[in-house]
């Protein structure tokens, strides 16, 4: 059987020989590049199951290296090791494609946990592409592909925009709870996923626009509701 292959990107050299030597030693084909640049240049000449970024990284940091893989592959599963514990840089993260923070220091047997979990996700078939596609106002969404189309334009969202459009769209018809949509993209309802969400809404709501039938009502404290008016 082929090996997983996974992209790790750190600049310390002793963590990331020591992170990569242990999951080799799990079974990992592992590249480790030392500056965003050279991390860039391995996805888009190689491929890869897992990207493992760290934030603060010379010639290209992490986030603009997230947003870079994210603009070729939306699906691949992109973890972020911080030595930072900042609302806002985890906001930001979020918002450039990551799925989930490690903060430095971290045990070996939590990032051997949270590989596992997104390798075992990434292996499951998406539940988005079997709606086909989905008609929200002036607005088609091809749950499939992960495109929101309208009669001008065509947007491909990521993986987590489409999966988090594609539950206001079930529950379109009652307040969807913040807290479920958290447990069926994230698997669990952290302070910090809740924020992300937050900024995730706030995209989604910026490529509905043009359709002014086509809200995301937040109700504070409660959840969201996707709403459409007839015209």
């Amino acid at each position: 059987m082929e090996r997983i292959k996974i992209l790790l990107v750190e600049d310390d050299p002793n963590l990331g020989f020591v992170v990569k030597d242990n999951l080799i030693t799990k079974g990992y084909d592992v590249t480790l590049c030392s500056n965003g640049e050279s991390g860039e240049k391995e996805f888009s000449e190689n491929s890869f199951q897992l990207c493992i970024l760290d934030v603060m990284l010379p010639k290209k940091d992490g986030f603009a290296l997230a947003r870079s893989i994210r603009s070729k592959n939306n699906d691949i599963p992109i973890l972020f090791l911080t030595a930072k514990n900042m609302t806002d840089d985890k906001l930001e993260g979020f918002g450039a494609g990551a799925d989930d923070y490690i903060t430095k220091p971290f045990s070996l047997e939590e990032l051997f946990c949270r590989v596992e979990v997104f390798l075992k996700r990434s292996r499951q078939p998406k539940e988005t592409g079997a709606l086909g596609t989905l008609s929200i106002g002036k607005y088609n969404f091809d749950s499939s592909n992960f495109k929101l189309k309208n009669h001008a334009s065509e947007k491909t969202l990521t993986s987590r925009e489409a999966e988090i459009l594609k539950q206001l769209y079930l529950h379109r018809d009652r307040v969807i709870k913040r807290e479920e949509i958290l447990m069926a993209v994230w698997g669990d309802d952290d302070y910090f996923l809740g924020r992300s969400l937050d900024v995730f809404i706030s995209k989604l709501r910026k490529y509905l626009k043009d359709d002014p039938s086509v809200q995301i009502i937040n109700y504070h404290g409660v959840g969201f509701k996707l709403e459409v008016s007839s015209n």
